[in-house]
């Protein structure tokens, strides 16, 4: 029988930054799109720059943030160029980062089946 503890099992550690991926990717996504279907219009239309400023500063630091974490999730998890890549396109794609989160959580799920 095993005992898991987060502090001394490396495959804790992979989830946990996992988790953190994620979770950023899929706020990187929401405020994409917060942005482009809010922010943007009440811009143009409602001529409200500050939508746009604190939205896009906010979205900025979390595409950031998003980038930094891909980058530790490549190296962790050995992921090829091409996954890596395609991650960051989803990045660029309005709601490719939720696309991203299914089939990153699906992938999850069937590693804890054959685990």
């Amino acid at each position: 029988m095993h005992s898991i503890t987060c502090d001394r099992n490396i495959k804790c550690m992979k989830g946990s930054l996992m988790k953190k991926f994620r979770f950023i990717a899929v706020a990187e996504g929401i405020s994409f799109l917060v942005l482009l279907l809010i922010a943007m219009p009440l811009k143009y239309f409602a001529h409200y720059e500050h939508a746009v400023k604190y939205v896009g500063w906010a979205h900025g630091l979390l595409f950031v943030i998003f980038i930094v974490l891909l980058l530790q999730v490549w190296i962790k998890y050995s992921w090829s160029l091409g996954k890596a890549a395609l991650a960051f396109l989803a990045s660029l794609l309005p709601f490719g980062t939720f696309v991203l989160d299914k089939k990153l959580k699906d992938e999850s799920s069937t590693h804890h089946v054959q685990g």
